[in-house]
C-alpha cells in the first residue's frame, strides 16, 4: 500500500512538473509567434492604426476643402456669366465704339 501512495505521488509530481512545463512552453510559443508577426507587419510597411485615422482625418478636411473651393468657383462663374449677359445687353457707348473704329 506504501508502494502505490509513493507511485500516486511521484505521477503527480512528473504530471504537474510537465504541466508547468508545457505552459512555459505555450508561453514561449505565444512570444515567439507575437515577435514574428510584429516583424512580419513592419516588413510589409504596414501602418499603425493611429497613423491610418490621421491620414483619414486629413484627407476628409481636404475633401471638404475641395468641395467649398468647388462651390466657390461654381458661384463666380455664374456671377461671371450675369455679367458678360448684361455687358452684351447694354449697347456700346460712343466713347468704345470710337475706339474700335479706330483700330
Amino acid at each position: 500500500m506504501q508502494m502505490e501512495n509513493r507511485l500516486f505521488d511521484d505521477l503527480a509530481r512528473v504530471a504537474s512538473g510537465a504541466l508547468n512545463t508545457l505552459g512555459g512552453i505555450k508561453d514561449e510559443i505565444e512570444t515567439r509567434i507575437r515577435e514574428r508577426l510584429e516583424r512580419l507587419a513592419n516588413e510589409m510597411d504596414l501602418v499603425t492604426r493611429e497613423e491610418f485615422d490621421a491620414v483619414r482625418a486629413m484627407v476628409a478636411k481636404a475633401r471638404a476643402e475641395q468641395e467649398r473651393l468647388e462651390a466657390r468657383v461654381a458661384e463666380l462663374e455664374r456671377r461671371l456669366e450675369e455679367l458678360a449677359e448684361a455687358a452684351s445687353r447694354r449697347p456700346a457707348s460712343p466713347r468704345r465704339k470710337a475706339a474700335g473704329d479706330e483700330a
